[in-house]
C-alpha cells in the first residue's frame, strides 16, 4: 500500500518529502501509523509492506529515507529483523516499533543499529514527527561521515602512490630548472601507471625518465612505482642506456606476474657542458625541444617497449645538440590522445605543437599548467588517460 504525499500547511515548497517505508503485518497498527503521520508536520511518502521479503526490493533500491519496523514479522523477528534491514539498507534510518511489554527490546534494537524506537500505543504525532526527523538526520550524518572517511583513506592511498610516482628530483649543482606534473585519468581513481623522475649523477650529468605502464588502476600504479624506483637505483649505480633498459625490463617481467602489462619510456641524459642530450626511446614518443625559434619534436631513433619482446633488446641512442638556452619536455600520451574539439579528431602531436605556439610566453611552471588546462578544455572530458609531464629548462648564461 502506498499513501499519498502528506500535505502539511506551511511546509517549505522546496523541502523534499520523507520517503518512509513501514514494515508492519498488523493492518490496524499500520493504519494508526498512517493517521499519525498525517497529523505530523512532515511531508512524506509512505509505503507499507507486511513482511521483510516484500520490503526487500524497496530496501535494495535505496529510495527510502526511514524505515518504521515492527519487531514481530511473519518471516523475521526481534534483533534479527533490525540486522536484516541494516544489511539491506545500511545508510537508511531505522525506527523500531515495540510493544508496551518490551521495555528492553528498544534498547537492544538500538544496540543492533536502529536509530531510535517507539512504543506502540504511546506515540503522539509530535513525538513521531521529531523521531523521524532526528533519525533521518543522524543516519544522513553517519553516511556523510562514512563517505568522508572513505574519501580520506583514498586520498591517503593516492598520496602514498603519488610519492612513489612523483619523487623529489635529486639535484646537486645543476642549474637546470625542473617542472613536473602528474594527473590521474579519473576523479577518485587510483593513480595510473605513468611515472617520472630526475637525478643528477656523480658525473654531473642530469638524467631523466618519463614512462607509462599499460592499463590503469592499482596493478599499473604499483608497477609504475617499481620501475621508477628501479630506474633511480640503477642510475645511481652507474647503469646507462641499453644496459639500464635491459635491467628495467627484467624487473618488469618479474613484477608483472600473470598480468600482460608492458611499459613505454623515454630516457634522457642532459650534458650542459657539452650542450647535448642523449635519448633512448623504448616504445615512447620523442620529447619536445623548445628554442628561440619555437617548439618542435626532437627527432630520435625508436626502440621497442619494455616487456613486448624481451629477447630483442633494441634501444638505439640518439644524441641531439642543444642551444645555449632552451627546454626539453617529456610527457606521456595523456597530453595528446584527447580530442582536439574538431569533428572528434585526436589532438595528436601536431595539434599539441599548434596549441603551444598559441600560448603566451610565461615561466615554465605556468606554461605547463596552461598547456594541460587547454588540452583538457579541448577534450571536454571525453578522454581520461593518465598524464605525466616533465620539463627541463636551462640557460647557459645564468
Amino acid at each position: 500500500m502506498t499513501a499519498p504525499l502528506g500535505a502539511v500547511p506551511g511546509d517549505p515548497a522546496g523541502e523534499p518529502p520523507y520517503r518512509i517505508l513501514l514494515i508492519e503485518d498488523d493492518a490496524g497498527d499500520a493504519l494508526l501509523v498512517d493517521e499519525l503521520l498525517q497529523d505530523t508536520g512532515l511531508r512524506f511518502e509512505l509505503v507499507t509492506r507486511t513482511t521483510l521479503a516484500e520490503a526487500r526490493p524497496d530496501l535494495g533500491a535505496g529510495a527510502v529515507d526511514c524505515v518504521l519496523l515492527d519487531l514481530h514479522l511473519p518471516d523475521v523477528s526481534g534483533i534479527d529483523a533490525v540486522t536484516a534491514v541494516r544489511a539491506l539498507a545500511p545508510h537508511t534510518a531505522v525506527i523500531v516499533l515495540t510493544g508496551l511489554s518490551e521495555a528492553q527490546a528498544g534498547a537492544d534494537a538500538m544496540a543492533a543499529g536502529a536509530q531510535d524506537y517507539l512504543v506502540k500505543g504511546k506515540v503522539e504525532a509530535d513525538l513521531l514527527d521529531r523521531t523521524v526527523r532526528y533519525a533521518v538526520y543522524r543516519s544522513q550524518t553517519e553516511r556523510a561521515n562514512a563517505q568522508a572517511q572513505a574519501t580520506r583513506l583514498r586520498a591517503e592511498e593516492n598520496a602514498r602512490l603519488e610519492r612513489g610516482l612523483l619523487p623529489q628530483p635529486m639535484l646537486g649543482t645543476s642549474t637546470v630548472r625542473v617542472t613536473t606534473r602528474y594527473l590521474p585519468g579519473a576523479a577518485m581513481a587510483l593513480l595510473g601507471g605513468d611515472f617520472l623522475d630526475v637525478v643528477e649523477g656523480d658525473d654531473g650529468l642530469l638524467h631523466a625518465v618519463v614512462g607509462d605502464v599499460s592499463g590503469h588502476g592499482p596493478d599499473a600504479a604499483a608497477l609504475g612505482v617499481c620501475l621508477r624506483i628501479a630506474w633511480r637505483s640503477l642510475i645511481l649505480g652507474g647503469h646507462r642506456g641499453q644496459d639500464l633498459l635491459h635491467l628495467m625490463e627484467r624487473i618488469l617481467l618479474a613484477e608483472r606476474g600473470s598480468h600482460p602489462l608492458f611499459a613505454t619510456c623515454t630516457l634522457l641524459t642532459l650534458d650542459q657542458h657539452a650542450g647535448t642530450a642523449t635519448l633512448h626511446l623504448a616504445g615512447h614518443h620523442e620529447p619536445l625541444l623548445t628554442t628561440g625559434e619555437g617548439t618542435r619534436e626532437a627527432a630520435a631513433a625508436h626502440g621497442i617497449a619494455l616487456g613486448i619482446a624481451p629477447d630483442l633488446r633494441s634501444w638505439p641512442s640518439t644524441v641531439i645538440p642543444l642551444p645555449a638556452s632552451g627546454a626539453l619536455t617529456l610527457y606521456t600520451d595523456g597530453l595528446t590522445e584527447g580530442h582536439s574539439g574538431t569533428a572528434g579528431r585526436r589532438l595528436g602531436v601536431d595539434g599539441l605543437l599548434t596549441l603551444i605556439d598559441q600560448l603566451p610566453p610565461t615561466d615554465p611552471a605556468a606554461h605547463v599548467d596552461r598547456l594541460i588546462k587547454e588540452t583538457h578544455a579541448l577534450n571536454a572530458g571525453r578522454h581520461s588517460d593518465d598524464l605525466a609531464v616533465l620539463r627541463l629548462d636551462w640557460n647557459q648564461g645564468v
